[in-house]
C-alpha cells in the first residue's frame, strides 16, 4: 500500500470521530447566577427580578417542607419529597443530568430557574451570541412557541397538588420579554 493509501485509511476514521464528537456535544448547564447579570436590568425587563419574586425560584424550598414530605408520604413515595424523583423532576432543573454537565455554579435548589425552560446555556451564554436570536437558538436557547403546552408538563393532574388554573393567565405573571427599543 502507498503511503498515501494508510494515510488516507488513517485520517478519515479519526477526522469522523471528531466531526461525531463535536456533533453530539451536549451542552450544559450553567445556573442562574450566569444568567442574572446581564438579565437584571431594565433594558432587558428585569428578567431576573420577575424570576425571583415567582412560585418558580421557590420550587424546590416547597419540597423541603413538612407538607411536602406528608403529600409524598401519601402517594406512596419513601423519600423525602426533596428526593424524590416525581417531585423534582417538576420542582428543579439538573436532578437527572450528568454531574458533568452541572457547571460550578449550577444549583439545584435555584428550583425551576432559566435553564429548566431555556434549555442549558453553556453555548449561548455569552453576549455575542446573545445578542443575536438566531444565533443563540443554533447554540441551544429554547425559546418556546406554544408555552401553554410547555407549561402543562408541569402544572397538569399529575401532580398531586394541581389545581386547574388559565395557563394564559399565570404566563401573564411570569412573562419576561425583553422590552422593544423605543
Amino acid at each position: 500500500m502507498t503511503k498515501t493509501i494508510m494515510l488516507f485509511l488513517i485520517l478519515v476514521p479519526i477526522s469522523y470521530i471528531i466531526s461525531q464528537t463535536e456533533t453530539s456535544k451536549k451542552h450544559s448547564y450553567v445556573g442562574v447566577q450566569v444568567c442574572a447579570p446581564c438579565h437584571k436590568t431594565e433594558k432587558q425587563g428585569l428578567q431576573l427580578d420577575i424570576w425571583q419574586k415567582s412560585k418558580h425560584s421557590q420550587a424546590y424550598k416547597t419540597l423541603q417542607t413538612e407538607k411536602a414530605n406528608n403529600i409524598a408520604k401519601e402517594k406512596g413515595c419513601t423519600t423525602p419529597a426533596a428526593e424524590t424523583k416525581a417531585c423534582l423532576k417538576c420542582h428543579v432543573s439538573g436532578y437527572n443530568i450528568e454531574a458533568a454537565l452541572l457547571g460550578e455554579k449550577f444549583k439545584m435548589e435555584d428550583g425551576v430557574q432559566c435553564e429548566t425552560c431555556h434549555g442549558p446555556g453553556s453555548d449561548y451564554k455569552t453576549l455575542k451570541i446573545m445578542k443575536s436570536r438566531e444565533e443563540s437558538v443554533a447554540n441551544g436557547l429554547i425559546v418556546h412557541e406554544n408555552h401553554e403546552e410547555f407549561c402543562k408538563t408541569c402544572h397538569n393532574p399529575e401532580s398531586p397538588t394541581f389545581v386547574e388554573k388559565d395557563i394564559n393567565e399565570m404566563w401573564n405573571q411570569i412573562k419576561h420579554p425583553v422590552p422593544e427599543k423605543k
